[in-house]
Order: structure tokens, then sequence, then C-alpha cells
């Protein structure tokens, strides 16, 4: 295979992927593994980037970004401060390689003193986004784990806030009493019925997401309402606290399809005008943006 010209790399806490890239910002080859931060030490890493890169010769730079830059990652990077560009090459914090094939370079993540948040990673799809579209002024919508809303302007992050949306339903998906009313299915009725509901009545949350335990003992409802109904309470209650940043905004949301689809639909249902992108191509884009900047982008 053609000698990669330089490895852009997204290090997540449970899993890592990898391109192989050639000058031209082509991808030769991907990898995944899931080896992410969570289980490794800081001494790990570079025996990580050994496996999945067997075949490398010469010496090659590596772009990381995501959660190997974290305080109990490979190496710390400081955040840089909002409101700020997308951080790019310039700002990356140097790792000293006993392989000598790996140059590598870690991105900081984004911080915000008041209120209080962070993010590691999704600065890099948000990089990504904005090079695909240069001119965006508004929000950015990342759903996952730790949903964020990004503010954009002029091409930087003036702000954001988080959201446990995603480790929320998994608790009480996985270990609460809701976990036996959860099953396979999907039902998109009664994910929009619950969004509508907790967006007009948030307060109710607690009890609501009671009665789709009590509904699965009396009534037995169709397959994938309990999951459907779960989400669209936890989804409502974030976009009803969110409304400062997708109202009269224009919206974009970058995630994983299936998780992605479920926030577009949401917002439709307020006739917020949505467009969505795939997180994965926007990380890659980003990595390709950092690389090609400098001290601000």
């Amino acid at each position: 295979m053609t000698e990669p010209d330089w490895i852009a790399v997204d290090w997540g806490t449970s899993h890592l992927r990898l391109w192989q890239m050639a000058a031209d910002g082509s991808v030769l080859a991907r990898a995944e593994s899931p080896e992410g931060m969570g289980k490794l030490d800081p001494e790990g890493y570079e025996a990580v980037l050994a496996r999945l890169l067997p075949d490398l010769t010469g010496r090659v730079p590596v772009v990381v970004c995501g959660m190997a830059g974290a305080r109990q990652g490979w190496r710390e990077a400081p955040y840089a401060k909002v409101p700020c560009r997308p951080p790019g090459i310039g700002r990356a914090v140097r790792v000293d390689c006993a392989d000598e094939r790996f140059d590598v370079a870690i991105l900081p993540g984004v911080a915000q003193d008041s209120p209080a948040d962070v993010m590691r990673g999704e600065e890099t799809q948000v990089a990504g986004f904005l090079a695909l579209n240069p001119g965006f002024d508004g929000v950015i919508c990342l759903p996952g784990t730790h949903t964020k809303w990004v503010h954009i302007s002029a091409g930087e992050i003036v702000s954001f806030r988080s959201f446990m949306t995603g480790e929320l339903y998994a608790l009480l998906a996985g270990q609460s009493v809701l976990r036996h009313s959860m099953d396979e299915g999907w039902d998109d009725a009664a994910f929009a019925e619950a969004a509508e509901r907790t967006m007009s009545r948030p307060a109710s949350l607690a009890a609501d997401l009671f009665n789709i335990r009590a509904e699965s003992l009396l009534a037995e409802p169709a397959p994938g309402v309990g999951p459907a109904r779960l989400s669209g309470l936890l989804i409502g209650m974030e976009l009803a606290a969110a409304k400062p940043y997708w109202l009269g905004q224009n919206i974009a949301v970058v995630g994983a399809d299936r998780v992605a689809r479920h926030y577009v639909s949401a917002l439709e249902s307020q006739a917020v005008p949505v467009v969505q992108a795939d997180a994965e191509r926007m990380t890659l884009e980003g990595l390709k943006a950092a690389r090609r900047g400098g001290e601000d982008t």
C-alpha cells in the first residue's frame, strides 16, 4: 500500500478511529479499535498506534483529537477558551514517542468559564462542518452521550452548553425499573408525543418516566413504544432547556445517523429548519482542517 502522508486519529473514551491519509486528502485506509482512553494508561497509546500501523516505514505526522488529550489521557492538551475558532495544529501538544515513526500532535478541546463547560472531540466536528460550510452562522447540535449545543458566529465558537441526555438514557434504560419496558423496536408516534409533552411540561418528567413502566404493566404497549417514549421525554426536556440556542437560529445536527434523526425530527416538529451531517465525516474533515491550519483554525 502507498505510504501515508499523515495519520488522522479520533481517540474517544471507549474507542478510536484512525485514517491513513494521502497528501491530496483522500483516505488510503481506515481502522478502528475498542482501545479508547478509558482502557489505557499513558504508556499504552503508542503501542496501540503501532498495532494499527504495522507497515509504516518512515516518520509520519499523527494528528489526534478527542480524549487522548484529557488530563487522564495520553498527554493533557490544555483547553482553548471561548470565544475561539476550533483549535488547529498550532495549538496542539506534541508527544515524544519512543517509536520514531510517529510525530504526534494532540489537539486541545474547548472550555467555557461561565457556565462552566468543556468539550473534547466535538470541536473537531465543528471545524469539519465549518470547513464544508464556511459561511455558516447559527447553532450546531452534536448529539451523543453528552450532547453539545454550540453557537457559531464569524467562524468562532461563541458559547456552548452540554446536556447529559445520552448518558441519562443509558442509565435509565439499563439500570432503572424502566429496563423492564425496553425492547429493540421504535415507535415514531410515541417518540413525537413524548418529546412534545416534555417540551411543554418539563416539570412532569419524573412522573412521565414512571408512566412508561406503569403502562407496560397494565396495557402491554406495542414493540418500540418504551424506548421511543424514554428517548422522546429526555430529548424533549433537553430541547426545552436549549430553546435559547435553537429558537430563530440556523441549526445543523452533527451526529450518528439514528440519534441525529431523532433530534432533527423533534426540531422539525417545532418548525425549526435543520440540516443533518454525518459525525464521522465531520471529524475527518475537522482533522484535515486542523492539519492545514495554524494557531486559530
